[in-house]
């Protein structure tokens, strides 16, 4: 049988739940949020602050407002350590009003993976719409699908040309729902 894999999102339906401002550096400003959804490892200069949007109940998963960088609590952010270490990069964080250790969860890998034909819908960017540097790059990825022959071994990863999506592998999901995972929201891809 072959490898499930999963879209993990912020589940927004959580009753109470807190809503995580985007990262600061130790200075207060804004770190360059995209970095965290380009699949490359990140340089941190200091230790990141990640600033309430809304307080309210502290999620084990949970993604920054504008950004969309995922942050972990310290007790989920093993499972991604040992599953999927060449997938991920944890950087710590401190949340605002939390004495619990909580990391970004800094996806480092990058798979050829979408399935044009299985998809609902897809656009790519075209030269007339006048972004060169897009170009060939998917523009809207509707109703999703991959095809999991390609994944390899990844256990966390983002399809490429469309970075805007965290995928993990049935294992992945099955260990964080094993915990009781907060916040983890998944549908099958």
């Amino acid at each position: 049988m072959p490898m499930r894999y999963f879209r993990l999102s912020d589940d927004v339906h959580v009753s109470g739940r807190w809503y995580l401002d985007d990262p600061v550096d130790p200075r207060g400003f804004e770190v360059d949020r995209w970095q965290f959804e380009s699949g490359a490892p990140v340089a941190m200069d200091g230790h990141l602050r990640v600033p309430l949007y809304r307080a309210g109940r502290a999620l084990d998963f949970s993604v920054t407002a504008v950004g969309g960088a995922p942050v972990v609590h310290a007790r989920v952010a093993p499972i991604f350590a040992e599953l999927a270490a060449t997938d991920v990069q944890l950087v710590p964080v401190d949340v605002e009003g939390q004495s619990d250790e909580f990391f970004i969860l800094n996806v480092t890998r990058v798979v050829k993976c979408i399935d044009d034909q299985a998809s609902a819908e897809v656009h790519y960017w075209k030269p007339e719409d006048g972004r060169p540097e897009k170009t060939g790059n998917y523009r809207a990825v509707h109703g999703l699908r991959i095809d999991p022959s390609k994944v390899g071994d990844a256990k966390v990863f983002r399809p490429w040309g469309w970075l805007v999506v965290l995928l993990v592998s049935e294992e992945l999901k099955k260990a964080l729902e094993r915990v009781g995972a907060t916040g983890a929201k998944f549908k099958e891809v």
